[in-house]
């Protein structure tokens, strides 16, 4: 699978594909299983995975057989399709594959296509009640795009992936909005002054109603995902919830407050703020654009500490510009090379962040940078990994 077919996750731009031919040919070819289960489509600049999570937790908690389909994965390329909170069975992988070898291979399926079709075959052939399935990137063209769910949601809007999905955010809620169907209700997690009148206009062409999540207001819920950052995707989850149960979903007050009291448990998600260690604290998190990394250094500024460690590694398709006058200054650097072909030169990262006043050591593999890291640091201090979603999987 991965050395035959094209994976953006490892090679970036030459993998994607604007064009939704090869998907829909696959769709026919494995008898649209699109269209045998019932879904929520996810949406989004940053928070679009822990929405995702966050749904299929509590879904799974009122009862219901609940499919997740999400990316990137981590560790194990099964963590993308869960039922339940379980992976796919390697069985059922390989099955895939032997099976629709020839097709995917004779008409030359992405990464990321061949998964998509290998996820909504495995949800349409278990009979899940309902799957929750989240983009990839942008919306219209996405692979994902060929469902007709229950509800759309988009969380927010940033400049990510300016170089497919354009460079203002007016353009990028274009791709985006591309996920709202017909009469299907929409749910958008942040309003903008740039992409509110692009989300209104195009669900009043769709004749779909427009839901604001930031104009509800609800009771405190715990979750366990941490980071201030939730609030907004705690928000966007509620007010998709209260829709959906005005369609007829079943769900109590019991299964959300249990649902988000469990996602890590329910769905396994990872790297979200994520601590996983003490003396030193040790935090990893994938936020890898301006807007999520925002966010996350002004959680950073909340915590107690003497001293700040960043294991820092990034992708080559990163606008450094955008992202690395937002790290601190007092701080101590470990830049390595994620293990992908798409990694950034450690050097490279390092020369760039000098740039900005950022000083630290380059090291041969993100696992040195992080023992580095962690010998030099006292019990008092943070560590801080991340960058990438590589960054963080080499390290959780």
């Amino acid at each position: 699978m991965f050395q035959q077919l094209p994976m953006f996750q490892r090679i970036g731009k030459q993998a994607f594909k604007k064009d939704l031919t090869n998907t829909l040919k696959l769709a026919k070819h494995l008898d649209h299983p699109e269209n045998k289960f019932r879904s929520i489509h996810v949406a989004g600049t940053n928070g679009k995975g822990s929405v995702s999570h966050m749904l299929a937790s509590v879904f799974q908690s009122a009862g219901y057989k609940t499919g997740l389909y999400t990316s990137p994965h981590l560790k194990d390329f099964r963590e993308r399709i869960r039922i339940n909170g379980k992976l796919i069975s390697q069985k059922a992988v390989i099955q895939f594959i032997e099976e629709n070898q020839e097709f995917l291979e004779g008409n030359k399926l992405s990464f990321f296509e061949m998964t998509v079709g290998m996820a909504f075959d495995y949800f349409a052939e278990q009979k899940v009640d309902i799957a929750i399935i989240e983009t990839g990137m942008g919306g219209r063209l996405d692979s994902t795009n060929i469902i007709t769910p229950e509800l759309a949601v988009i969380t927010n809007i940033g400049l990510d992936h300016t170089a497919f999905l354009g460079n203002s955010l007016a353009e990028i809620a274009g791709e985006k909005a591309g996920i709202i169907k017909e009469k299907t209700p929409v749910v958008i997690g942040e309003k903008h002054n740039e992409t509110e009148s692009v989300f209104r206009k195009t669900a009043e062409n769709l004749s779909s109603g427009i839901f604001f999540a930031e104009d509800y207001k609800f009771p405190k819920y715990y979750t366990d995902l941490k980071g201030d950052y939730q609030k907004k995707n705690l928000k966007t989850l509620l007010t998709s919830i209260s829709i959906l149960k005005d369609n007829g979903w079943k769900v109590s007050e019991e299964a959300i407050t249990n649902g988000l009291s469990n996602v890590k448990l329910h769905t396994g998600l990872q790297g979200r703020w994520d601590v996983i260690g003490e003396k030193p604290r040790v935090i990893c998190d994938t936020a890898h654009n301006a807007e999520g990394l925002k966010l996350v250094m002004k959680q950073l500024q909340k915590e107690k500490f003497q001293q700040l460690h960043f294991v820092l590694g990034v992708v080559n398709d990163k606008d450094l510009t955008k992202i690395l006058p937002l790290f601190p200054q007092q701080a101590s650097y470990y830049f390595a090379k994620p293990e992908v072909p798409r990694g950034l030169d450690a050097k490279t990262l390092k020369d760039e962040a000098f740039k900005f006043d950022l000083e630290g050591h380059v090291f041969e593999s993100v696992y040195l940078a992080f023992l580095a890291a962690k010998e030099a640091a006292l019990d008092e201090d943070i560590i801080f990994v991340g960058g990438s979603n590589f960054t963080v999987a080499e390290v959780i």
